[in-house]
């Protein structure tokens, strides 16, 4: 039996602005995430310059691009729907990127058709999405829990003070949540599941020197990142809806 058609009323609640951004806010924050699992195994460096100390280098994968997006949702989100609906959101990525995983090793045990140019020989294909599918898991473990702690520390740092200074909570909960997320990640893809799988291993100096970093270049971000947090309850206050209370 056919479902019967939607009526004006569910329209309406299905086109309510606070439906349409959170909607729209769990998209672009299960894009980050799988995003940033795909080109995580990319590695870039260059010199943070430090002023009159000289200048740190910065080592971390290109996944770091796609990070500053989920700063930013997760405490907009947090801000206006509360502790369990951006828990929502982070289990919906998570699940998302689950399923990109399984759909990039289906694409890997396909047999390959090489010599059409413009596509990739399986050597190349490997290198790549067999690479990613390390960072897949490392990733996915590491962002699943640092978003779960950045969201409890938001509604820690919220009731703190007050609902007030937004851009305290949202830089405090992201600079702690990303240094636990840096540490896992970064151990976990460079050290402990290429030990585990018998594949070369970086040394632990330069793992902690690449997680170290990478978080350095996360704590610029999330201050960089706050007039943005500003922006975001602008353009989300123009629709009307407004930040819940403390403790929501």
């Amino acid at each position: 039996m056919l479902p019967a058609p939607a009526t004006p009323s569910t329209d309406r609640r299905v086109a309510d602005p606070a439906v349409a951004i959170y909607v729209a806010g769990a998209c672009l924050y299960a894009t980050a995430l799988v995003v940033a699992n795909m080109i995580g195994v990319k590695l870039f460096r260059f010199e943070l310059p430090l002023g009159a100390l000289g200048s740190l280098p910065v080592e971390h994968t290109a996944g770091m691009l796609a990070f500053p997006i989920t700063f930013v949702l997760t405490d907009l989100l947090n801000e206006y729907y509360g502790r369990h609906a951006t828990r929502r959101v982070v289990y919906l990525a998570f699940l998302m990127a689950c399923l990109a995983w399984l759909l990039v090793a289906a694409a890997r045990a396909l047999p390959i058709l090489e010599g059409v140019p413009g596509t990739a020989d399986a050597a190349s294909f490997e290198v790549v999405f067999g690479s990613a599918s390390l960072m897949y898991v490392a990733s996915v473990l590491a962002f699943l829990l640092g978003g779960l702690l950045d969201v409890f520390l938001f509604g820690v740092f919220k009731q703190l003070t007050g609902g007030r200074h937004i851009w305290l909570r949202a830089t405090g909960s992201t600079v702690i949540s990303q240094l636990f997320d840096s540490l896992v990640v970064t151990w976990l893809y460079f050290s402990i599941l290429p030990a585990l799988l018998g594949q070369p291993v970086l040394a632990a100096a330069h793992v902690l020197q690449i997680a170290l970093t990478g978080y350095v270049l996360k704590f610029v971000l999330a201050v960089l990142l706050t007039p943005a947090i500003y922006l975001g309850r602008a353009i989300i206050a123009r629709q009307g809806l407004s930040a819940l209370s403390v403790g929501a």
